[in-house]
């Protein structure tokens, strides 16, 4: 090593990978277009023995159609068309005679830029997911669709007669109107946020904006609100723990999971509606089906349970309540609201769970962590 050169360590070369390990289907073809790579994940996709086609014909061993029965390998022609093609980009496409649709892209490695074709990559990937994330939106828009006709019906309705009837109308009569007209409104501005929620939870930007919360004085405003609003205070059993950790959370996000919970034992649940606030630390551990190979965590804050002494939710149910459309039994509501209370709790740091109550309804049960948040530190 002569006294101009700088040492460095030598670095170990990775061993070569391996394209059975790949999670999506790979298949490979050759200069004169025989399969050489048939991975295992494209046998599963495809339903194709791997070493069955190796050395077939990539036209042969991977006989694809568009949607309108369009045999694909004729219409993009990798061997023989423009030279200047590098790749097909990802589209839904139909295996011959086997009734399976993949999503598949392709890549075309040159000897040279414009060169002659040296290889064919080609990616398969099941369409599962996609169909699955096609039909909640679709049924996210139905949804949305319906919930927003009748109050915007309603809205339109009562404004029209208003503005060409007047004067036929008492004062009282007018107020009923209005007082609907606005009713629809909040509705509507409702379900608004909730969308909004739902894009900012999914895509991981619930903004929190955290500060000191009383949670034993929210508690006690949202009962009140109920009991303001017509239910006898009979229905509720308010139990607060001395002792409570002082707690940061974003006030305005925690009223949101505070009415949910109580608007849902109300409607749902039947006798009393019990919520309880008390220091809790806690193993968590997610649930199965939940967050499957999450290990457990402890979780040290405030916990805050809502409970009823209706049927309950029986068990095969629980694991689908805090997703999207979500309404068990009864119909009504957007069952959204689940949802978007346990994107509100997991974007706190907390976690919330459902069992059965001792009184045998439905149990409610989030945690919020305690301490002074990073920025103020």
């Amino acid at each position: 090593m002569s006294g101009g050169e700088e040492w460095r360590p030598a670095v170990p070369a990775s061993p070569p990978l391996d394209p059975d390990e790949l999670p999506d289907g790979l298949v490979i073809a050759d200069q004169a277009g025989r399969v050489i790579c048939f991975n295992r994940a494209a046998a599963r996709l495809t339903g194709i023995s791997g070493p069955a086609v190796l050395g077939r014909p990539l036209t042969e061993a991977l006989p694809l159609e568009d949607l309108d029965g369009r045999r694909w390998w004729q219409l993009t022609d990798p061997y023989g068309g423009l030279a200047i093609r590098t790749r097909q980009p990802e589209r839904n496409l139909l295996l011959a005679g086997a009734n399976r649709e993949l999503l598949v892209s392709a890549s075309y490695l040159r000897e040279r830029p414009r060169g002659p074709l040296r290889q064919v990559v080609v990616a398969l990937r099941g369409t599962e997911a996609r169909r699955r994330t096609e039909r909640a939106h679709a049924e996210l828009i139905a949804t949305v669709a319906h919930e927003l006709r009748s109050p915007l019906t309603s809205v339109k309705g009562f404004t029209a007669t208003l503005l060409s009837k007047w004067e036929r109308f008492t004062d009282g009569q007018k107020r009923l109107m209005l007082e609907t007209v606005n009713s629809d409104a909040d509705r509507v501005t409702r379900l608004i946020a909730e969308l909004l929620d739902i894009s900012r939870i999914d895509a991981g930007r619930l903004e929190v904006r955290k500060q000191v919360v009383d949670l034993a004085a929210a508690v006690r405003r949202h009962v009140e609100g109920k009991v303001a609003a017509g239910i006898g205070p009979e229905r509720f059993d308010i139990r607060l723990a001395e002792g409570l950790p002082q707690q940061w959370a974003d006030p305005d996000k925690i009223d949101q999971v505070l009415a949910n919970l109580l608007e849902n034992a109300v409607r749902h649940g039947e006798g009393t509606v019990t919520i309880e606030v008390a220091p809790a630390k806690e193993i968590v551990e997610a649930a199965g089906w939940e967050h499957p190979g999450t290990p457990p965590r402890i979780v040290e804050g405030t916990a805050v349970t809502v409970s009823d002494e209706g049927s309950g939710i029986p068990e095969e149910s629980m694991p689908r309540v805090f997703t999207r459309f979500w309404r068990g039994s009864k119909r009504g509501g957007t069952g959204l609201g689940l949802y978007i209370v346990k994107g509100i709790v997991e974007a706190h740091g907390g976690t919330i769970r459902i069992d059965r109550a001792p009184g045998g309804g439905a149990r409610f049960r989030f945690i919020l962590p305690a301490g002074v948040p990073d920025f103020m530190v």
